[in-house]
């Protein structure tokens, strides 16, 4: 399927070729996981070729991420408190929800601004900043300016390593699988002294 979808945007028209961008792009975000990273790095190596540009490239994957992000920024300021109090969604209490929400309003903004460097968690940060309703222009820039600048080394990779795309597809993967297992440790690091503190205020 990866290899039907890297074929396709190498041998497309130029503007078939943005949109595909443009596309994966903002897919990744809302139902990932998509290799959209991979995608924006076969944009680098046509851009090499002279098959299209830099500037637009780099514009269109960057808005797609950020309105990608946007939409479950919505989803997640849409089901809020009230919902989860309606019952709709049992599995979530609202303990938890307001420890999250706790949580991403003291380091929510450092979050949005590195999301684009944390794959594997980018739909649950864009979630739980719009479940935490933060302030949305806030979001949006930094959302932005995490976009521009991850997508402008990957597309970048894409430039210099062009002929060798297995070569950037596994460091990709590598640095993905790196992420993905710090995220997991902090995550469980939190988990953990949680439910530390709540034993120890029951002990007290």
């Amino acid at each position: 399927m990866i290899e039907y979808i890297l074929d396709f945007i190498s041998n497309a028209a130029p503007f078939w070729i943005y949109v595909a961008l443009f596309a994966f792009a903002y897919v990744e975000n809302v139902f990932p996981p998509s290799p959209s990273d991979l995608v924006v790095v076969v944009g680098g190596s046509l851009i090499s070729q002279g098959t299209i540009s830099f500037i637009p490239t780099l514009i269109l994957t960057s808005i797609g991420s950020v309105l990608g992000f946007m939409t479950l920024f919505y989803i997640g300021n849409q089901l809020d408190k009230k919902v989860i109090r309606a019952g709709k969604m049992k599995f979530i209490s609202i303990a938890a929800l307001e420890k999250a929400e706790g949580w991403f309003l003291k380091y929510g903004y450092i979050v949005i601004a590195l999301n684009r460097f944390m794959p594997g968690t980018r739909s649950v940060i864009s979630f739980f900043a719009g479940v935490s309703e933060l302030n949305i222009k806030k979001t949006v820039l930094l959302a932005t300016l995490s976009a521009f600048a991850w997508n402008a080394i990957i597309i970048y990779l894409g430039i210099l390593f062009g002929n060798n795309i297995e070569t950037v597809d596994y460091y990709l993967s590598t640095y993905s699988n790196i992420a993905i297992v710090i995220t997991i440790t902090v995550l469980i690091f939190f988990i953990v002294r949680y439910f530390w503190n709540k034993k120890k205020k029951k002990e007290n």
